[in-house]
Order: C-alpha cells, then structure tokens, then sequence
C-alpha cells in the first residue's frame, strides 16, 4: 500500500476504493461506505485496525462530511467520479465513531502520521464537519 498525500483519497487503498464505488449502484455506495465505517467503528480497542479499512474509512469519512452543513466536496483526482448519493444519518455517526476509533491506539494509520500535523489536521477538520463543537449553552449556569 502506499501514501503519497496525507488527504482522505493519497493512497492505493482509498483510490481503490473509489474505483470501486464508481463501478457500483447508488444503493452500493451507500452499503460500501456504510460497510467500512462500521467494521472500524466497531473494531475493539484491544483490536489491531485492520489495513485496508483503516485509510478507506477515512476516505468515507470525507464523502459522509462532504454532505453535511460546513462539509466541502472531495477534490481528488483519485476520489470518485460519480456523484455520491444522500447517505442515512447513521452513516454519519459511523463516520464519527471511525474517525474516533482511528486516532485511538493501537492505530497503525495514527502512528504512521504521528509527526505529520496536516494529516492530524484532515482527521480534525473532518470530525469537527461531523460533529460541530457547540458554540453555545442551552443554559446559563
């Protein structure tokens, strides 16, 4: 596998990944992105991320953000060619929960960026599209 840029489609497994999403159905895209999500959303803590998921997710990570309110369109030339279609709600949590579980060890993908601050900053600004900080209290205390 290798890296050439630390955005969501720099590496064989994420392109891979979009040529296969542009060879599917709408429906498949959906299934697809839905699928890897979830197998590292819920790859256990004690649970070594396995290779390929972990580069994918972030890469469906950034097609889910794409989608919502501050997300912005994925500009790669190894990116898909087809339009995505309107992804559930659940698949934006998955993408959270991803994303989490990818910057917590044992994290191969993490590890391997450890010293690469724009790569820490993708993963940042993609969960912060997901999941918005709250600007503000419901209450005053």
């Amino acid at each position: 596998m290798g890296f050439w840029d630390s955005s969501p489609f720099g590496n064989d497994d994420a392109a891979d990944f979009a040529d296969a999403l542009d060879k599917t159905t709408a429906q498949g895209r959906i299934e697809m992105v839905g699928a890897v999500l979830e197998r590292v959303a819920t790859t256990g803590i004690s649970q070594e991320l396995d290779a390929g998921d972990a580069p994918r997710a972030v890469a469906a990570a950034a097609l889910v953000a794409a989608q919502c309110p501050a997300g912005e369109p994925v500009r790669s030339n190894y990116g898909p060619s087809t339009s995505m279609p309107q992804f559930p709600g659940y698949v934006r949590q998955l993408a959270i929960t991803a994303l989490d579980r990818l910057v917590t060890p044992p994290s191969w993908l993490a590890d391997g960026w450890r010293n690469d601050a724009t790569w820490r900053r993708t993963i940042s600004d993609l969960r912060n599209v997901l999941d918005p900080p709250q600007a503000e209290t419901l209450f005053d205390l």
